[in-house]
C-alpha cells in the first residue's frame, strides 16, 4: 500500500470518529516496555562512519567557535542515536535515512543561533529532520511506502542480540501502523516527548498527538495478541 507524503490527517481521526477506550494501566507499561526495547536496538547500532567524520568535523568547528557551540555540540552527539531511530521510523531505508539525519546536524549546527538553551533540543532538532523530510517529498513528489514487513525488514536488532526475534516482531507490528500514527507513537512512547513537545514536532494539536497514540497503542495492543482489558472511562 503506498500512502501520500502529505501531512493530512488519517480517515480515523476526523472530527466526530469516536475515539478508543483507554488501555489498563498494566497494558501500557508492557507496552511501553516493548517500544522501548524495539526503539532501544536502533539507539544502540554504531553511527556510520560518514556520521562519525561530521562530528569530527564539528569538532574541529569548535576551535573558532566559542560561546555555547561546546554544549551545543555535545547535545547533538548525544541526540544522534534518537534522531537516527527516528529518521529510520520516517524512511523504510537506512540509507536514505542516514542522508536525512546528516542533513539535519548540518542545518542544526549552521542555526545553532536560534536554539534557546535550556529549552527541548531532543524536539527541536526531530522538528528540523521531520521538516526536512516532508520537503524532500514534497520537491520530488515522492510517496512513502508502508508495505506490511518493509519498514521492519530494515528495523530490526542485529540477529546475535538477545530477544532478536521478538524485537523483530515489535517492528513488523509498528510498520503496520499508519505512518501519522507510527510517527507520534514513537515521538511519545520511544523518544519520550511530552504531547506538546511531540504536538510541536508534527505541527499539530495536542489532541490529535494523543488521539494518534490511543489508537496505535490500541492497534498494537491487538496485533500483538495483549489482552483486550481496559479501564472504565
Amino acid at each position: 500500500m503506498l500512502i501520500p507524503s502529505g501531512l493530512g490527517v488519517d480517515q480515523t481521526e476526523v472530527q466526530g470518529a469516536p475515539a478508543s477506550a483507554p488501555l489498563a494501566a498494566a497494558i501500557l507499561d508492557h507496552l511501553g516496555f516493548e517500544l522501548q526495547a524495539a526503539y532501544g536496538a536502533l539507539m544502540q547500532a554504531q553511527p556510520p562512519q560518514r556520521l562519525l567524520d561530521l562530528i569530527a568535523q564539528l569538532d574541529s568547528a569548535l576551535a573558532v567557535q566559542g560561546g555555547n557551540a561546546e554544549a551545543f555540540r555535545d547535545g547533538l552527539v548525544e541526540a544522534l542515536p534518537g534522531l537516527r531511530a527516528f529518521a529510520m521510523s520516517l524512511i523504510p531505508d537506512a540509507t536514505r535515512a542516514d542522508d536525512l539525519v546528516q542533513e539535519t546536524m548540518v542545518r542544526a549546527w549552521a542555526a545553532q543561533d536560534r536554539f534557546i538553551p535550556g529549552s527541548n533540543l531532543k524536539a527541536w532538532l526531530c522538528t528540523i529532520l521531520r521538516n526536512q523530510f516532508y520537503s524532500e517529498c514534497r520537491k520530488t513528489k515522492r510517496e512513502v511506502e508502508d508495505a506490511d514487513g518493509v519498514m521492519a525488514g530494515t528495523l530490526i536488532a542485529p540477529a546475535a542480540q538477545e530477544h532478536g526475534t521478538d524485537l523483530r516482531t515489535i517492528w513488523t507490528h509498528i510498520a503496520k501502523l499508519s505512518p501519522s500514527q507510527r510517527e507520534a507513537l514513537l515521538l511519545v512512547g520511544a523518544q519520550g516527548l511530552t504531547y506538546e513537545a511531540a504536538a510541536e514536532v508534527i505541527g499539530c494539536q495536542v489532541g490529535t498527538v494523543k488521539s494518534r497514540v490511543s489508537r496505535a497503542r490500541a492497534v498494537l495492543t491487538s496485533l500483538l495478541g495483549m489482552p483486550a482489558t481496559r479501564v472504565s472511562a
